[in-house]
């Protein structure tokens, strides 16, 4: 069984890679050929304008999502409005409580610091 120390010791000697072979240089990586794939483009009638346009695959995909969207697709409509105006931000709301020790205080005492911590009553609002 290896001693603790032996665990502490690099796997491979100093200017060794871990992976020699590798990704072979120049090679692509996904991100790339799908920006080569989506930038293609095609002359066809957009199904919006009814005109031959020039469009490429990420236009031919919006162009479905819309479609898709005013046939009643909510799930695309969702997509289409958070790619041309981002996701909506969840708020989460906070409300801290105070915890008071009032076992020393008068009735009337408390009854001020209650009354103290209220909001202001508005105009249609009646103030019990």
């Amino acid at each position: 069984m290896a001693n603790r120390e032996d665990n502490l010791k690099p796997q491979w000697t100093k200017g060794t890679s871990g992976n020699p072979k590798g990704r072979p240089k120049g090679s692509r990586n996904r991100s790339t050929i799908a920006k080569y794939w989506l930038d293609i483009e095609q002359k066809l009638k957009n199904p919006l304008t009814g005109e031959v346009e020039s469009l490429s695959q990420e236009d031919l995909m919006t162009l479905a999502q819309i479609k898709k969207a005013r046939d009643g697709d909510t799930s695309a409509y969702r997509s289409l409005q958070d790619s041309a105006y981002g996701s909506p931000v969840q708020q989460i709301e906070e409300t801290q409580t105070r915890r008071m020790d009032l076992s020393h205080l008068k009735a009337d005492e408390i009854k001020e610091i209650l009354d103290r911590d209220q909001p202001e009553a508005g105009p249609d609002q009646d103030r019990k």
